[in-house]
């Protein structure tokens, strides 16, 4: 029976079947067992996650839960936890002030700011203490704590993300490493840059850029996202049409696991083929298997020039017929497309006078000596393909004022309302029949929905806009957002292309994986995990 029912950390319907079973007239000899192989099963869970277990016991069958509650309270691994979860979680604050240098908050008041990222519908616990680490040493300190007393731990950066992976859980450390931002060396002859986790994109960015350097991932919101967060999520960007997306510039990574011991994988060589590439399973494991503290990235020269094309479509499918034509006559360092909904939203909040007639709208951008040929090419071509406005430029100036719009396309839409973010991937000749998809969404669910994205990677950000006070109107949005990932996998893409899994999406992926791919992932938590206290229930 405890093979049967192996516990889960994350899994609030662990205990829905056997209270099923326990209803079902066990005998008391298949209670008493079903008892004891529950207290082992949850043997090394934190208290408040015991606690909520016994709850969830209880709420099946009340005889139930007093049964698995006795059993725990009698297993040795639990009697420690079990004695008061209040005296228990004073001690583990306690313990973090004696050990960790950094700043430790308790304040309710004051940690209501690390409760949630951007991700506003998915659910926010309330945590135990927040940690803002200054050294990878504090890092280490907090971990140790957190092992010892079987305590979940959610690392946060800046708190930018999209998809819930930093919200906090109950009775967890929020463990922030947003004051690890030194920039701690740039080789210019390497051409590569080590930074602490906290290090702002855009920080690193314009200190490359005064060394001749180019720092190529750019999430929109670069300005205030960290180093840290855009690898634990494998950001990507508008570059991703060229340069591919945050992982594809990681070298190496310094990383404190679970259990505090600290690790570095990867290599500042530009090949590597030694052992398995832990690098690879690092980026993108959104806080689940180790926190980040330092990281060495590629950089590369500073393109001598740039050039920028705007074109206006009659219909989205036409611009997407000019994505297509591109490929072998040009290589752009972006191509991002905003339908019609997007840029009306744009207009409205900047007056850049964006084509709000058009069916869709490309902003395609070129980099390099070749620049100018190839901007002047990229104008052509969507000219052939029935563009009925197009205007392409050599300043860096109006070139970034063009791609801006671009960049506030996710602002603009969320002004009016709420707004529900998706990010989801096809292949690039399959957009037509995404968008398509998309339309039928808002039409089916009576809702407005602004789509932009990516267009020459085939990684679109449907946006769901509602007003949450209006009734039914978040069910609709949720069934609109159902609606269109099961289309995604449909056309044969994946339901995350950048912004990760996080608390929005876990349940989505067996839609896409099956069981036996899944059980890998787990295995590997495990591994790296055996507790199940980072970031516990997300990602996968």
């Amino acid at each position: 029976m405890a093979d049967r029912f192996n516990f889960r950390e994350d899994d609030d319907n662990y205990f829905e079947q056997p209270g099923i079973l326990f209803r079902d007239k066990m005998t008391a000899e298949q209670q008493q067992a079903l008892f004891e192989n529950t207290a082992r099963a949850i043997d090394g869970a934190s208290a408040a996650t015991v606690e909520r277990h016994i709850a969830n016991c209880t709420q099946a069958d009340p005889a139930y839960g007093e049964g698995v509650r006795k059993a725990i309270e009698a297993h040795p691994g639990q009697q420690g936890l079990m004695s008061s979860s209040g005296e228990l979680q004073s001690s583990i604050v306690e313990r973090l002030r004696q050990h960790v240098a950094g700043r430790v908050i308790d304040s309710a008041d004051a940690m209501e700011a690390y409760r949630r990222d951007q991700c506003l519908l998915t659910t926010a616990g309330d945590p135990l203490v927040v940690v803002r680490a200054q050294s990878s040493d504090d890092v280490v300190a907090t971990l140790r704590v957190a092992r010892e007393t079987r305590t979940p731990v959610v690392t946060r950066g800046a708190g930018t993300g999209l998809a819930g992976a930093a919200n906090a859980l109950d009775g967890a450390i929020m463990l922030s490493t947003a004051d690890l931002t030194e920039i701690l060396e740039i080789d210019t002859a390497a051409r590569t840059a080590t930074v602490q986790a906290g290090v702002l994109n855009g920080q690193l960015h314009r200190a490359a850029r005064d060394l001749n350097l180019w720092y190529v991932p750019d999430p929109g919101s670069r300005d205030i996202c960290t180093i840290g967060g855009n690898i634990a999520t494998n950001a990507g960007g508008m570059c991703c049409a060229r340069y591919g997306v945050t992982g594809d510039h990681v070298l190496s990574l310094t990383a404190v696991l679970p259990g505090g011991e600290t690790i570095t994988v990867g290599s500042s060589t530009r090949k590597n083929t030694a052992g398995l590439d832990l690098l690879r399973l690092l980026v993108g494991s959104e806080g689940t298997l180790c926190v980040i503290v330092e990281a060495t990235v590629r950089l590369l020269p500073r393109p001598s020039d740039r050039a920028t094309v705007a074109a206006s479509f009659p219909t989205v499918r036409s611009a997407i017929d000019a994505v297509l034509a591109l490929d072998g006559r040009a290589d752009p360092t972006a191509v991002e497309l905003m339908d019609r909904t997007t840029a009306r939203a744009v207009n409205k909040m900047t007056r850049m006078d964006p084509d709000e007639d058009a069916g869709a709208l490309l902003l395609i951008e070129c980099a390099g000596r070749r620049a100018a040929d190839e901007a002047a090419e990229c104008a052509a071509l969507a000219r052939m393909h029935g563009a009925t406005e197009v205007f392409h430029t050599t300043d860096p100036d109006e070139g970034e004022a063009l791609m801006l719009a671009r960049r506030v396309a996710f602002t603009a839409l969320e002004r009016p309302g709420t707004a529900l973010l998706d990010d989801v991937c096809v292949p690039v000749h399959r957009l037509p029949e995404l968008l398509a998809a998309i339309d039928d969404a808002a039409a089916t669910y009576d809702l407005t929905i602004g789509t932009f994205g990516h267009a020459a990677d085939g990684n679109l950000h449907p946006t769901i806009v509602f007003d949450p006070t209006e009734t039914g109107a978040l069910t609709r949005a949720r069934d609109a957002f159902d609606a269109i990932v099961r289309a995604t996998l449909e056309l044969g893409g994946t339901i995350s292309g950048e912004h990760g899994l996080g608390s929005l999406k876990p349940d989505y992926l067996s839609q896409q994986f099956g069981v036996l791919e899944r059980s890998l992932m787990t295995g590997v938590k495990t591994v790296f995990d055996p507790h199940r206290i980072l970031n516990p229930g997300r990602a996968y």
